[in-house]
């Protein structure tokens, strides 16, 4: 190798030596804050957590969506602010494979369980209480205390019908009652559940369905039953008023000839072809040709 052209390399001027490192640090700086940083979704609010210093504990302030800087010991919990949809199932869901069906069961202690879906949100200002409240996020808070409220609040409420009521229609107004204790208790604290209503059908126990279906067809049967004396009696209500009217008219007929005796002869030469009565013996014509001259 030749040392004359390692001897005419260019050369670092004695200011990149100094600014060189600076910048590298500079940068390093800048990836260590990026990476102690954290993103707020849109639609979702954060609560800031200290765990060091004299301001350690919950930020009265929940944090809009955006970038926010996390600094040693700062951690955030993030909170939904806008309405969504959530789900208690039997059935796998985007959440795990987890049963979170809802049992409860009527008033002789019989046993249901059903799915159930709920509309809520969150007031944002009211989201680092809730956190300081309970240490939960919101992921575990729905999951624990809210479903207990909610499958607490059901059960309460059927227990005071029998299961032919819901068989027969009121699972929606029982489903309100329940959806009014609930928000009764969270509310007031930030948690707005809109809406709570059955996913499907409630899972009956079969032998209260069979129950259930051969009372309904009992009663049926006995409708149809009812229907048809009905008929029965109308038809021969009917037969009676007929034989009634066609008394009358005989007796109004038999009165009316007792009063005018001649009537029947009259009718009978009315109807008289002009042929004289071919009778023989002592028999007597039904017109009396004397009368009629």
């Amino acid at each position: 190798m030749n040392l004359n052209s390692l001897n005419t390399a260019p050369k670092l001027s004695g200011r990149w030596k100094v600014y060189a490192p600076l910048g590298a640090v500079a940068l390093l700086a800048l990836f260590g804050l990026a990476s102690c940083g954290q993103t707020i979704q849109p639609g979702n609010v954060g609560v800031k957590i200290r765990t060091l210093g004299p301001n350690a504990g919950v930020d009265k302030t929940a944090l809009p969506s955006g970038w926010h800087l996390n600094l040693i010991g700062e951690r955030i919990v993030e909170f939904p602010a806008i309405q969504r949809t959530y789900t208690y199932t039997r059935e796998k869901d985007e959440r795990g494979p987890e049963n979170e069906e809802i049992n409860f069961s009527d008033n002789n202690a019989l046993p249901m369980t059903a799915d159930v879906q709920l509309v809520m949100r969150i007031d944002a200002g009211k989201a680092p209480e809730l956190y300081k409240r309970y240490r939960l996020t919101f992921d575990q808070m729905f999951e624990g205390p809210i479903r207990n409220d909610v499958r607490s609040a059901i059960a309460a409420e059927t227990e005071l019908v029998s299961v032919e009521f819901l068989y027969r229609g009121g699972r929606q107004q029982v489903i309100q009652k329940a959806l009014a204790r609930v928000n009764r208790k969270w509310e007031p604290q930030g948690v707005n559940i809109s809406q709570l209503d059955w996913i499907g059908t409630i899972r009956y126990p079969q032998v209260i369905l069979d129950s259930i279906q051969a009372k309904t067809k009992a009663d049926a049967d006995a409708a149809a039953a009812q229907a048809q004396v009905a008929v029965a009696k109308a038809q021969a209500d009917a037969k009676i008023e007929e034989a009634r009217g066609q008394a009358e008219a005989n007796r109004l007929i038999a009165q009316s000839i007792a009063a005018s005796p001649g009537v029947v002869q009259l009718r009978a030469i009315e109807k008289w072809d002009g042929k004289l009565p071919q009778v023989t013996g002592s028999a007597t014509p039904f017109i009396d040709l004397k009368k009629a001259d």
